[in-house]
């Protein structure tokens, strides 16, 4: 499929859909939290688009807003591609969000129909829609609100002989096809507007990487992550491409276990998740003793080396095949046994934590992107990992190096604004090329490498430029320290708000830190810490749905304490 000749996304699933049509009853979808359901097939799925297409046709013109408020399910892909096919755009929300947010992103879209999952997700938004705004669920909560299933049954009853697949076929790539809010780390949430050829851009550049992994086998996804979050929504599209096999998870608690089902070649997740994966084998790692521990050390020292690049002699070779055979393998089925490749994205993800999982047999491909590059602007190449950088740029975009080592972008999937926001457009979006907010370089074989982010730089007294987040994720390198804030600007130091289980664990986290310190420059030394036990979490508001630390929220919270430490 030359993703370069396609319009739309609508088009991307229906040419896919004639592309595998031989094959009618292909598994496509399927909700690992109700078990006793079969996958949705791709005929199936065509069909349900087809008849909420023309539902929806009725009730929305060209351009208008459609609210999408769901977990991750089937139903969420099918509403999603079915808006669009009836000329609207989709603004999907995170079930996460606050009631601020909601009311805001509400008032800021202005949508003609919002489409929700449950009578709980509705709840969250219910006061914020006039009686104008139609509503539409996907499981049954009361007969004033439509449900899908019933559309659905209602269409079959009277057009059982008269239906064909077809798709808006005037839809073109510079068309919007959704708004996307960022979560924001501070003030209200951005629109981030996007078009189907942006995403589509992306789709393409992905394709150089995705062939490698699926040539030999059919392409499986376990999808966790929500498809709220430009990064799951554009892998969607990739997905769609691909002609796989997708599973949705039930939960994060329950990822593991769904993996053993799913079996999936393919998982994409953010730097939190790989964090704790981290944690949970190291721990594991840590109880054995012996002949096994030996082994385990041998298996990330000898996969460190192989991942740099480095020759391993006769008797490294060997050890190195025992390690591949009794722990890699093991590992792997641990995940299903199918795992090609993890790949991480929407944050930074630890050197240290890429070199761990790729050392022990789990590829781990770093990306980078934004919302506003549809997302993703580069990726590690499989069998040419680079695990300081985020790999080379999509040959669908151009990347450039301001002066000030910012990082910019050019390309299809630059977003076309932020909604009813011209001059925060006009301050990122000039003369074509997207200021990123981040800083970086290109190396010597052509990767991008991230440097630090520019607005969360912290400058101290002495006119020092230090990344926080990059002492906070060596940080949490610590078993007992589940997260970690550091704070330092216009000071003489850095100190510290650390979260951990127990008071108790103060004097090991003390000597970790100091450990710490002696990897660190001078002033990126942490002199003094505070230990709380309170998470920061998305509920507490001092974590955005994408898991990135709210500074300002965790700020107003503690200002008084880290002032304290001075």
């Amino acid at each position: 499929m030359q993703l370069s000749r396609i319009n739309s996304l609508v088009e991307l699933f229906f040419s896919k859909y004639k592309e595998i049509n031989s094959v009618a009853d292909k598994p496509f979808l399927k909700w690992l939290k109700e078990n006793e359901k079969n996958f949705f097939t791709w005929e199936q799925v065509a069909l349900k688009i087809q008849i909420l297409s023309e539902y929806l046709r009725t009730n929305l013109a060209d351009g208008d807003r459609c609210i999408l408020l769901s977990e991750n399910r089937p139903e969420w892909l099918i509403s999603d591609i079915s808006i669009m096919n009836a000329g609207g755009v989709t603004v999907p929300l995170f079930t996460t969000y606050s009631q601020k947010d909601y009311e805001y992103i509400i008032n800021d879209c202005k949508p003609k129909i919002c489409i929700v999952s449950n009578e709980i997700q509705l709840k969250k938004i219910q006061k914020f829609i006039s009686e104008k705004i139609k509503v539409l669920s996907i499981e049954n909560i009361n007969e004033r609100v439509e449900n899908l299933e019933n559309i659905f049954d209602a269409y079959l009853k009277k057009k059982k002989s008269d239906i064909h697949v077809s798709f808006n076929q005037n839809l073109e790539r510079k068309d919007l096809a959704c708004i996307i809010y960022t979560s924001g780390t501070t003030g209200n949430p951005k629109g981030v507007m996007l078009s189907h050829g942006g995403i589509l851009s992306n789709c393409e550049g992905a394709q150089e990487i995705l062939n490698q992994l699926v040539q030999d086998s059919e392409p499986t996804f376990l999808t966790w992550l929500p498809l709220s979050h430009s990064y799951e929504h554009a892998v969607q599209f990739v997905q769609i491409s691909l002609g796989a096999k997708i599973y949705y998870a039930e939960s994060l608690e329950k990822l593991l276990s769904n993996m053993s089902v799913a079996k999936p070649t393919i998982m994409t997740a953010v730097p939190r998740f790989y964090q704790n994966l981290f944690s949970k084998i190291s721990m594991n790692f840590s109880k054995q003793k012996g002949f096994k521990k030996k082994l385990i050390l041998s298996t990330i020292s000898l996969g460190t080396k192989k991942l740099n690049n480095e020759n391993l002699t006769l008797r490294e070779k060997l050890i190195n095949f025992f390690c591949e055979k009794l722990v890699r393998k093991k590992i792997k089925n641990q995940f299903g046994g199918k795992l090609k490749a993890f790949v991480s994205g929407g944050g930074a993800l630890d050197q240290k934590i890429g070199e761990f999982l790729n050392a022990i047999g789990l590829p781990t491909l770093q990306g980078y992107g934004l919302t506003e590059a549809s997302p993703v602007v580069s990726c590690n190449i499989p069998g040419k990992i680079k695990i300081d950088t985020v790999g080379p740029p999509f040959k669908t975009n151009q990347v450039n190096i301001a002066a000030d080592g910012e990082i910019l972008v050019k390309g299809e999937n630059v977003m076309l604004g932020y909604w009813n926001m011209k001059k925060e457009t006009t301050d990122v979006i000039r003369n074509g090329w997207l200021h990123t907010g981040d800083i970086g370089e290109i190396t010597e074989d052509g990767n991008l490498k991230i440097t630090d982010r520019k607005k969360e730089i912290i400058v101290n007294l002495g006119g020092d430029n230090i990344s926080p987040s990059k002492i906070e994720n060596l940080l949490c390198l610590n078993e007992k320290i589940k997260q970690s804030f550091v704070y330092g600007d216009k000071k003489t130091y850095l100190v510290a708000l650390i979260v951990s289980e127990s008071t108790e664990n103060r004097k090991e986290i003390e000597i970790f830190l100091e450990n710490i310190n002696k990897t660190l420059s001078l002033v990126e030394k942490v002199k003094k810490f505070k230990l709380i036990e309170e998470e920061f979490s998305i509920e507490n508001g001092m974590l955005t749905p994408t898991l990135k630390l709210k500074r300002k929220k965790i700020l107003d919270k503690y200002k008084d304490d880290l002032e304290k430490l001075y």
